[in-house]
């Protein structure tokens, strides 16, 4: 069985979780190494899991070398990495595991409940999985332990039924590469000759539950067999002459159904959804006289089908024009969509596309706790991602978690970013000898398709710059951590809270609204603080911070990383019924990133946001014109 990256990054996850127990709660030498340790651990599983290509697969053409080439993987990690792709087990881990006997993915993920709390549990109270720690808080044993209160016990049960609830459901990030890995796989299969990913995948929806894929072929048989001896199939559940169902190895369900030509629009048009939409579509259908489901459109009087092989013909015989999947949620899209609606044409050409963003605002370089430089952040939003500006917006000083900035740091750091947008202007920054080494792996991971942006296009490349610019922590009572005649000395500045999430939600929309107006603040970034399927984020009038964003021209974010997706859908429809501007960033801190940006746009498309509604679809002189 082909051992994945996501496998690796999964057990160094546990070694770095397993370490950060075993430093305990003296700040004594030893345990400050583990610490060290465990966040070497943890740095390389992130590294790992946001590689394009196979780590096994560089190991067999580069050995130890090639594992030496991945930032942060020393001598020690890539050991380990050999030993593990050599014999499937880990000795050092083996070894942790068994010194600390918990049934340690109960706890992984586990937003809230990190290792610290676990070691504070289990030198009172030996348990072992997440039902042990369950059964404690609602037994109120746990608020007896030394640290513990009613309210943390209380919250900790929260953060179980959270992590329990969301557990069943994969991140559309997660899975993505592994389903555009499989959807090629069937692409270029010699005997199908269509493929689709039809669910909510294909609806962009922010979590999966499994992964349908739908094919036309003459030989069912032959391709159900490939589909079950795939590389990624773990577990093979059924299998019949027209479907099969696997379990990947990841863990997520994964199903293939063979349809007819014939059938191949109504099937994907059945199984994209949503349930909603497809009722409605079904109604509409016997409203008309005919029936509709997964094999076609049928005329009840005569049982001749009407329509089946496309969605359009199928739309178009109900009187609508053809609906984008991301647009599916049965949110007044069928309404709006009858044949001939100027409306409707109106927004289908107007709602924010794939190649629409410009520009990226939240981008975070190694000065804080990004993994690369601003340089080589520079370099590849342009040379692989094709945008035309950035804006650098490390941490501020009091996330001393994250190495935050203080106002000197961000004054030089306006410094060098102005060398480089000089060198950018005089033509010699895209250049050959300017390429970082592992270019070509990030450009393979590349999410989002532009026009080719190679650096013999001098012109374009000039005009590419680099923002200035800071993501400030909002503080308790709504001031910020940097003084504001620095902040006016940036490009623009983002805002966000990091810490004090359990306030009422009357103070955390009153933290968001002072910074809201604050004069040097330009973008409230990911505004309701959720990581999703861990924390549901802190409580907020959302439509009380709109009317003051629309009063004090702030800029509300998407934030596009997979794991954020913040704002949610319903609010950028109510931002934009508002008139509030949204922009949509990566968040990135590694130029990998970047291809999250298509994540947030499937978001705003979900929120029916227009191009004039996301001001970086603007060029960059357009856009500050619209800051404060």
């Amino acid at each position: 069985m082909t051992i994945s990256n996501a496998e690796i990054a999964k057990i160094f996850r546990k070694i770095s979780f397993l370490l950060e127990i075993d430093s305990g709660k003296e700040d004594t030498k030893i345990n400050r190494n583990a610490n060290f340790k465990n966040r070497a651990y943890s740095r390389a599983a992130d590294q790992i899991e946001n590689l394009p290509i196979s780590i096994a697969s560089i190991y067999k053409e580069n050995g130890l070398d090639g594992l030496l080439q991945i930032p942060s993987i020393g001598k020690a990690i890539s050991s380990k990495i050999e030993e593990y792709l050599n014999t499937g087990k880990i000795d050092y881990y083996e070894a942790l595991k068994l010194k600390y006997p918990i049934e340690i993915d109960d706890f992984l993920g586990l937003e809230g409940i990190g290792p610290k709390t676990i070691r504070a549990i289990i030198d009172t109270i030996p348990i072992r999985n997440l039902d042990d720690l369950e059964k404690l808080a609602k037994e109120e044993k746990l608020r007896t332990i030394r640290g513990f209160s009613e309210k943390k016990e209380l919250n900790i049960l929260n953060k179980i039924e959270l992590y329990r609830k969301g557990g069943s459901r994969f991140l559309l990030g997660d899975i993505y590469p592994l389903v555009n890995q499989i959807e090629k796989y069937l692409t270029e299969h010699k005997s199908i000759v269509k493929t689709i990913v039809v669910g909510s995948y294909r609806r962009m929806k922010e979590t999966v539950g499994d992964i349908d894929f739908l094919v036309v072929t003459k030989h069912p048989v032959n391709v159900i067999e490939s589909f079950i001896r795939m590389p990624q199939v773990k577990e093979v559940l059924s299998q019949g002459t027209s479907k099969a169902f696997v379990k990947l190895n990841n863990g997520i369900d994964a199903d293939l159904l063979v349809v007819p030509q014939e059938s191949y629009g109504a099937a994907s048009l059945y199984f994209t959804g949503s349930k909603e939409h497809g009722i409605t579509l079904r109604k509409l259908a016997q409203a008309r006289g005919y029936r509709l489901n997964e094999w076609g459109l049928f005329d009840n009087s005569t049982d001749y089908k009407l329509a089946g092989e496309s969605e359009s013909e199928i739309y178009g015989l109900l009187d609508l024009e053809w609906i984008p999947p991301e647009m599916r949620e049965n949110h007044g899209e069928i309404e709006m969509a009858k044949k001939g609606s100027i409306r409707w044409i109106n927004k289908i050409n107007n709602i924010i596309d794939y190649e629409d963003l410009k520009g990226d605002l939240q981008v975070h370089s190694n000065k804080t706790d990004g993994q690369m430089s601003i340089d080589e952040m520079a370099y590849f939003a342009r040379t692989v991602f094709g945008l035309d500006y950035i804006a650098i917006t490390d941490h501020t000083k009091s996330l001393s978690i994250a190495g935050g900035l203080d106002e000197q740091q961000l004054l030089n750091q306006i410094i060098e970013i102005q060398e480089i947008n000089d060198r950018i202007k005089l033509g010699d920054f895209f250049i050959e000898e300017n390429r970082p080494k592992d270019r070509k792996s990030i450009q393979n991971f590349k999410v989002i398709e532009k026009k080719n942006t190679e650096s013999s296009n001098i012109k374009i490349d000039k005009d590419f710059r680099i923002l200035t610019a800071a993501e400030v922590n909002i503080l308790k009572d709504g001031s910020l951590d940097i003084s504001n005649n620095v902040l006016d000395k940036l490009d623009l500045v983002g805002a966000a809270i990091h810490s004090n999430f359990a306030l009422p939600e009357d103070i955390q929309t009153k933290r968001l609204i002072d910074a809201a107006r604050n004069p040097s603040v330009d973008i409230i970034f990911h505004p309701t603080g959720r990581i999703i399927n861990k924390r549901e984020g802190y409580p907020v009038n959302i439509s009380k911070l709109l009317s003051v964003a629309l009063e004090t021209n702030t800029i509300i974010e998407i934030d596009a990383h997979y794991n954020r997706l913040d704002i949610r859908d319903e609010y950028i429809r109510m931002a934009r019924e508002n008139g509030v501007k949204l922009v949509i960033d990566s968040d990135a801190h590694h130029p990998i990133h970047y291809s999250f940006l298509k994540f947030g746009i499937s978001q705003a498309r979900r929120g029916w946001a227009e191009r004039k509604d996301i001001l970086n679809t603007s060029p960059v002189i357009d856009l500050l014109k619209n800051l404060k």
